[in-house]
């Protein structure tokens, strides 16, 4: 496990394009959410120790906040080689066993991770309703073992910031996590620099 910060895309990027299946065996893609008021993208695996420490807490949030109109994805990206635990497999009996209501996706190629500069797992980026980064960082302050309960304080900043038409705060901190189990040889150029 290598900890891992977020790459801290550039505000106002354009969200990047994806087409992935589902854990329902469906394909989502970007255009699914156009007209949504925010879009959520959250890097996410079913093994990561610091997912995990969220993850109810992500299903949650997700349901609470979907019902307000936001969409909101997790997207897998690991090497299932290397990683099994994340397999598409894995991944259905993770969302039914988690409770999650979002669409959770599985990136192969690992293309979508690397278009969207994602390094850790978890890694949040928040777009506004023209599909606009507004915010990328961490769920909250709380880590495994800190003691720090998790409320997801600064990504509800955030998202609440967007649905009221506000800009959410200028200072992000960057998410931190476990690093995107790369396939060998496939590690971005961004990796780790």
């Amino acid at each position: 496990m290598v900890r891992t910060s977020s790459t801290m895309l550039p505000l106002g990027t354009s969200a990047p394009d994806f087409s992935l299946v589902n854990v329902d065996a469906t394909t989502v893609s970007l255009a699914n959410f156009s007209g949504s008021p925010a879009l959520l993208v959250m890097f996410m695996c079913n093994h990561c120790p610091y997912v995990v420490h969220v993850a109810d807490h992500l299903a949650v949030l997700a349901q609470e906040y979907m019902a307000r109109g936001v969409g909101i994805v997790g997207i897998s990206s690991n090497d299932i080689s290397a990683h099994p635990a994340d397999s598409p497999e894995q991944m259905v009996a993770e969302a039914e066993e988690r409770g999650y209501g979002f669409a959770y996706l599985y990136d192969e190629t690992q293309e979508v991770a690397k278009a969207y500069r994602a390094a850790c797992t978890p890694d949040f980026f928040l777009f506004d309703r023209d599909q606009k980064l507004v915010y990328r960082g961490q769920l909250d302050s709380s880590r495994p073992e800190s003691g720090i309960p998790v409320t997801g304080a600064d990504l509800r900043a955030a998202l609440d910031a967007v649905l009221e038409g506000k800009p959410p705060a200028e200072k992000q901190t960057p998410s931190l996590g476990c690093n995107i189990k790369w396939k060998p040889g496939s590690e971005p150029e961004y990796f780790g620099g």
